[in-house]
């Protein structure tokens, strides 16, 4: 078996970077060999930077990213680009080994099926015909010059148009609704009502796959089962039912019926084009379109096969087993596939309803607190965090604790990217502009090479505005909105995972908002990082927190005493939570058949 040319690394190090609680899991790529095929893309990311190891490194072994000849930035090299899929790793930090998506695995896909050929020009018409109307429609509003008052109405066009051209374009709108370096806001407003509001499909469809998948009848292991569904998204519907041998209560996912094909042939379709988009895509994001169609297809086949997913929440179990303020739902395999998930059923309260949860007894300022620590502790401790906290995915217990479901969109951090988010911490925090903009360099929003001089005095100019009035009207949302006008004046694309980083971000910031409006995100944020700056033994950490305490060669202990007080706060807010104190554990009451459930005899 050939490794990528990306992966670089030596399990001595990588046994000392990775957290102690992940370490298993995370070994190296022999050993991922001989385990599981589901547990093969999380235990093979591999360690990338070539700076700490101590393997010799040809230059037929290092991998060139493409270089930026956007407005306003000069290119420093011409290196020959490479492949999109070795840029991504690069990238990341990471190697995945075993792909679920590569562009020729689609294309060969898609080829070698019957009746490719009409299929895919029957679909391309379609695609094109479609595409092509609304395209002519926002022409003719530019020269009417009625562009910017019937943008409204164009967005709600649009949300409606990739509905009706399938889960593909569904979810494509979904992403899109996350990328400000592609679309403009209002836009992304409009197609956010993507994520939770599409129409499912007939009961008898989804209960006829979950029967074939699982091998036998719905009565045979399931008392009740829903009549209706809980949640329908653009590639599976969720259930509620009771198992008949335990009686525990559990959530169906099913997925839609069919969709595999339709999506590789789309991928195929969706790359086709963007290779003809490259060069624009380069002047105006520096990075290919093709790249930006690999992120995509990445995903979104992980997202088709549950029982990656059925790993993603494994993994989640696993980093939170010893924290007792986050519920994760238990999986059952055993009555999993690729195309059905099973999971304990999460009886809690959504987080948007204020009023349900004071009504609990539940102390809303120590939920957030919880919210936001768990939180950062998936983004800077982890490094593995959910894609996907919308309102629908985060509920509050009675006991106090935060509970996520749905784990079919998550990224990866490798300790590589986890390090330069603090380095950027800790460069905003002493105001050295100039290596945040390396930073973005280095986290793959630039290419590399690029000049990033002219970005230094834009980013100056984001963050003194934003934090310059203190943490009372510091907010993310601010920042981003700022962040999504600088996208447009520079050569800036925004990763895959940093996009979910943004979004994770921004939607949890709007829950605790909803909860509480007077909530101040960055005063619980502070604290947790001051924590784990003063009381992780993670070297890398030890050097960041020099970096802080040390300016211009001289110590200060105004920073110290701040770190100090910022840490005691983050452990009295945390300590207030009931779900820290031993409690009985609360059991939710069996259902009862009702209008709502069909019972199954």
């Amino acid at each position: 078996m050939e490794l990528c040319t990306a992966c670089i690394w030596t399990s001595a190090q990588w046994s000392q970077t990775v957290n102690p609680n992940r370490r298993a899991s995370y070994h190296g790529f022999v050993r991922s060999i001989s385990t599981s095929p589901q547990r093969r893309r999380r235990s093979t990311l591999c360690v990338m930077n070539a700076a700490t190891t101590s393997a010799p490194v040809s230059s037929q072994s290092v991998t060139h990213l493409p270089r930026s000849n956007g407005p306003g930035l000069k290119s420093i090299s011409s290196n020959k680009p490479s492949s999109a899929m070795e840029q991504l790793d690069i990238e990341r930090g990471v190697c995945i080994p075993f792909r679920k998506y590569t562009p020729e695995m689609v294309r060969k896909k898609v080829l070698d099926s019957r009746g490719s050929i009409l299929s895919l020009a029957s679909r391309g018409v379609e695609i094109i015909w479609k595409l092509g109307f609304y395209w002519s429609s926002l022409m003719y509003d530019f020269l009417v010059g009625r562009d910017e008052e019937i943008v409204p109405y164009r967005a709600r066009q649009l949300r409606n148009l990739l509905c009706d051209l399938g889960p593909s374009f569904i979810k494509a709108g979904q992403v899109l609704a996350n990328r400000p370096d592609i679309i403009r806001e209002d836009y992304m407003n409009e197609l956010c009502i993507l994520q939770d509001d599409v129409p499912p499909v007939p009961n008898q469809v989804a209960f006829s796959i979950i029967e074939e998948e699982l091998g036998q009848p719905l009565e045979r292991l399931f008392s009740k089962i829903s009549s209706e569904t809980i949640a329908a998204a653009s590639l599976g519907q969720v259930y509620r039912a009771t198992l008949r041998e335990t009686g525990e209560d559990v959530a169906i996912k099913v997925q839609r019926p069919g969709i595999e094909p339709i999506i590789y042939r789309d991928l195929f379709l969706f790359r086709t084009l963007a290779s003809f988009l490259n060069g624009i895509s380069l002047q105006k994001l520096g990075c290919n379109a093709e790249l930006i169609v690999d992120e995509f297809g990445e995903k979104l086949l992980e997202e088709l096969d549950y029982t990656l997913e059925a790993t993603n929440i494994e993994d989640f179990l696993e980093n939170f087993k010893d924290d007792p303020t986050v519920k994760i739902p238990q999986v059952y395999k055993q009555l999993s596939g690729s195309r059905v998930l099973v999971m304990e059923w999460i009886d809690g309260i959504r987080c948007t309803d204020p009023q349900a949860i004071k009504e609990a007894g539940i102390d809303v300022e120590g939920f957030l607190t919880v919210g936001v620590s768990a939180a950062l502790r998936q983004l800077l401790e982890f490094g593995l965090f959910h894609g996907d906290p919308h309102p629908g995915n985060i509920f509050a217990m009675r006991d106090g604790r935060i509970a996520y479901v749905d784990f079919g969109n998550v990224a990866v951090l490798s300790q590589q990217n986890k390090q330069i988010l603090i380095d950027a911490v800790v460069h905003a925090v002493n105001e050295d502009y100039a290596e945040m903009a390396n930073d973005f360099t280095r986290l793959g929003f630039l290419a590399r090479g690029t000049d990033v001089a002219p970005i230094i005095p834009a980013l100056e100019a984001i963050w003194q505005n934003s934090a310059g009035k203190g943490l009372a009207d510091f907010n993310f949302r601010s920042v981003t909105g700022k962040f999504n006008q600088l996208v447009y004046n520079y050569p800036i694309r925004i990763p895959e995972r940093f996009s979910l980083v943004i979004r994770s971000l921004l939607t949890q910031e709007g829950i605790c908002f909803t909860l509480k409006p007077d909530f101040k995100f960055l005063e619980v944020a502070y604290p947790y990082v001051a924590k784990r700056l003063l009381t992780d033994p993670n070297p890398a950490l030890r050097e960041r927190l020099i970096q802080v305490l040390f300016k211009d060669g001289a110590f200060q202990w105004k920073r110290l005493e701040n770190l100090i007080v910022l840490a005691k706060e983050n452990v009295s807010k945390m300590s207030s939570n009931p779900a820290l104190k031993k409690n009985s554990s609360w059991v939710s009451e069996p259902m009862s058949c009702h209008p709502a459930y069909v019972c199954l005899t």
